[in-house]
């Protein structure tokens, strides 16, 4: 035994000596360790789409952008699957997809002078962290990335907001800087940036629009009307000038791992729940939306609770370019909670039929952008700032300027179906609708369920994590939101409380099985904690 011990000493001497030399390999210019900007940089932003596609799954069945051809007794409850990574992505996308990764292209772009790199980074960087807080509430900021910890603290939002902030400066700074040696050619390449091209120009605006959405969430603060719909108005108007600036992700559809993931190629909601429930069906909200609901009535054929409420013809243009109708021709959507009871006029996926091979439909398409940030987004943000303001022409004019922005945007990347395409949305149809009973048509006749019922359009199909903070900044409110459908009783699952989701819980397998006690301390443990309102919409 004592000889034993010898031996193991001296390993542990030699191995302790020897493994700097060793290890010296990551230091050896011919095969270098460290990942530069240049490699770094497209999976990232591939990571951008597929991890937030992958949380949509849920989040929108909490805002009733879709739901599933059978009863849901989950997400559409406003419940979540326990013991599940479902609706965990986002977590993993901040801490592990980017995570050093994001760190060593700011870190390279900064010591070498790729300022674009740089620049890029700090705004990839500030909207993760955005989502991550605004999706899930309190998150890891002081404490993330530390190699050194097994467990981690986290910090509310009022210090992610600010950290966010910073950020996006830093990424105005380096972004407004030049590169040491010119990176256009490589950023604009199949290999390089696959939102802009490394057009740094529209990178601040990015982030502009970034700042703007932020401070747009802070609706209830006391300093909103006075200081907070100031800088929404301010950075909205440093930010897109017309949807061709739009933030979107490219995808060349050559295979299914190039296609974008709420396409039908690459599988992802073409495929069934853990609870083998096709999901992604047309939910009735928007249908409503589109067919007179935004200041009138839909066409109701029969009881909104025999689920064929629809339409075969509607004054917004958008419909027909947005969704299909059922084999019947009629748009209809399911109600959420209910499934699809139609067993013959069955109700269409977002993908554009009833059933598979599915062609692909507006933004669900293969070749389709992922869309990130609009426009059109913008200018409904600055509408409402303005409108809390009691500016009412200038809130309408940015209302007409979102209304118009859409079209633009429904015209620019939503008429894809499949092989074919639908056709343009003409000048004249885009009058007939804003001069219709469905639009205000002065800024006195203006009401902020008219601001929040378009954006509520415009961002259907892609922005969820911001139509939710609209949803719960206006806790779910029936006279701002007239379409969505107001769950009660039974409705909502018995778990909850009586009460809505404000929150998803962290990533299960990183946060409740290793980081508990951190959970406890913000009471993550508790069955309804994803009821909990989060700072961001409380007064």
């Amino acid at each position: 035994m004592k000889l034993l011990k010898v031996l193991v000493v001296c390993l542990l001497f030699f191995f302790i000596s020897g493994c700097k030399k060793y290890l010296d390999i990551n230091t050896d210019p011919a095969n270098p360790q460290v990942a530069t900007g240049e490699v770094l940089l497209a999976p990232m932003e591939f990571q951008m789409a597929n991890n937030v596609a992958n949380d949509y799954r849920f989040l929108f069945k909490y805002v009733q952008y879709w739901a599933n051809q059978n009863a849901d007794a989950n997400w559409e409850k406003h419940y979540y699957e326990v013991a599940s990574d479902n609706g965990g992505s986002i977590w993993r996308m901040v801490y592990f997809n980017f995570g050093k990764n994001l760190e060593l292209m700011i870190e390279d772009g900064i010591k070498n002078q790729k300022n674009s790199f740089a620049g890029i980074g700090y705004a990839i960087k500030a909207w993760g962290y955005q989502m991550a807080t605004d999706y899930h509430g309190p998150i890891i900021l002081d404490q993330a990335l530390d190699d050194q910890r097994l467990f981690f603290n986290y910090n509310d939002q009022p210090e992610v907001y600010a950290k966010v902030r910073e950020w996006a400066h830093l990424a105005i700074q380096y972004l407004s800087e030049g590169d040491a040696k010119d990176y256009s050619t490589f950023l604009a390449g199949v290999s390089g940036d696959q939102i802009y091209k490394g057009d740094r120009s529209k990178w601040k605006k990015f982030v502009y629009g970034l700042l703007a959405l932020q401070f747009s969430h802070l609706r209830n603060k006391a300093e909103f009307p006075t200081a907070y719909a100031d800088s929404v108005v301010k950075y909205t108007d440093l930010s897109f000038t017309d949807e061709s600036e739009d933030a979107t992700v490219f995808f060349n559809a050559s295979n299914s791992a190039e296609s974008n993931p709420f396409g039908p190629t690459f599988g992802l909601i073409t495929s069934t729940a853990t609870t083998s429930i096709t999901m992604g069906r047309v939910t009735q909200p928007i249908v409503s939306l589109l067919s007179g609901g935004v200041r009138g009535t839909p066409t109701k054929p029969d009881t909104l609770k025999s689920n064929t409420l629809g339409t075969t013809t509607s004054k917004d243009p958008r419909l027909m370019r947005m969704m299909a109708p059922s084999p019947d021709s009629v748009y209809r959507g399911v109600i959420p909670t209910q499934g699809d009871i139609n067993t013959v006029k069955r109700i269409p996926h977002v993908l554009g039929s009833v059933a598979a091979p599915y062609p692909g439909k507006y933004i669900f398409a293969d070749k389709a952008r992922f869309v990130l940030m609009t426009y059109s987004q913008l200018q409904f943000a600055k509408a409402e700032a303005l409108f809390v303001q009691n500016k009412k022409a200038e809130a309408y004019a940015a209302y007409i300027k979102g209304i118009d922005g859409h079209m633009d945007f429904v015209n620019r990347y939503g008429l894809t179906m499949g092989t074919t395409t639908a056709p343009a949305i003409t000048p004249s149809q885009i009058t007939a609708y804003k001069t219709s009973s469905e639009v205000a048509q002065t800024a006195a006749d203006l009401t902020i369920a008219d601001i929040m019922g378009q954006k509520f359009i415009a961002q259907w199909g892609w922005a969820g994590l911001e139509q939710w903070c609209d949803l719960r900044k206006y806790h779910y409110d029936p006279n701002v939101f007239r379409t969505y459908y107001q769950l009660t009783g039974s409705e909502i699952h018995t778990n909850n409380g009586g009460k809505l989701a404000y929150r998803f819980r962290p990533r299960y397998n990183s946060e409740y099985v290793w980081n508990k006690d951190e959970l406890a301390r913000w009471g993550g443990l508790d069955i309804s904690y994803h009821t909990y309102e989060l700072w961001f919409s409380k007064q």
